[in-house]
């Protein structure tokens, strides 16, 4: 049987792609992209010609059979997200299980990702940790927000930019004022910052700001941790 490789990618610094992970992408017949005009800059980057087609949230139900059939041809197939490990808030676990059933072989390519790296530069408890990806826009949302405001693991949610002085307002409202959290934007690259806090000051900083860039992680610490 075939190998579908899942490679993770950088999510900023490309010094943080491994050889391994370019050396897998080198040897494999197809690679399956998010984003191929994204994934293409990558590729041509560390030298890697490979045929690609795209793979991602808007057509992952359709393209799980088209990458069954290569993998069947008993050809080797990769996919890459456009950045971070894929499955991770990213198109990967359909095709995984897909895979599986069918007795292919699955192979992770580990690297970076945002939800640990936050973690981990947040200052926060990473011994035990709930990865809440994009909360819901809408419905269940607030539901959603009751519950988490009660977990006393540390959690990690991914929000955009647009969207997060919303997400502080609800944390504020939810968690209450005083509960520590930490906001990391635009990991791994040139202007990476990570803000540290109460919920309260976190949300003073932000406002304050004409506008907010980047790539969000949201850190809030357990129910009932105090430093």
């Amino acid at each position: 049987m075939s190998t579908f490789f899942i490679v993770a990618t950088p999510i900023g610094n490309l010094g943080d792609f491994s050889p391994r992970a370019v050396e897998t992408l080198k040897s494999v017949e197809y690679i399956a992209c998010e984003d191929t005009r994204t994934s293409g800059k990558l590729l041509k980057h560390f030298g890697i010609d490979k045929q690609t087609f795209s793979f991602h949230l808007h057509n992952e139900h359709k393209k799980v059979g088209h990458l069954l059939n290569i993998l069947n041809a008993n050809q080797d197939v990769a996919l890459i997200s456009d950045a971070g490990m894929p499955g991770i808030s990213d198109p990967g676990f359909l095709a995984a299980r897909a895979a599986q059933q069918e007795g292919h072989t699955i192979c992770v390519i580990p690297g970076p990702d945002a939800a640990t790296t936050a973690l981990v530069a947040s200052g926060l408890p990473c011994d035990r940790y709930s990865f809440e990806g994009f909360l819901p826009h809408k419905k269940g949302r607030q539901k959603r927000l009751g519950q988490l405001a009660e977990e006393d693991r540390t959690l990690v949610i991914y929000e955009s930019p647009n969207r997060l002085l919303k997400l502080l307002d609800e944390l504020e409202k939810y968690f209450g004022a005083n509960r520590l959290m930490a906001v990391a934007r635009e990991l791994t690259k040139t202007f990476e910052e990570i803000q540290r806090g109460t919920i309260s000051e976190i949300k003073e900083e932000f406002s304050s700001r004409d506008s907010i860039k980047g790539e969000i992680v949201v850190v809030v610490a357990g129910k009932g941790y105090s430093e």
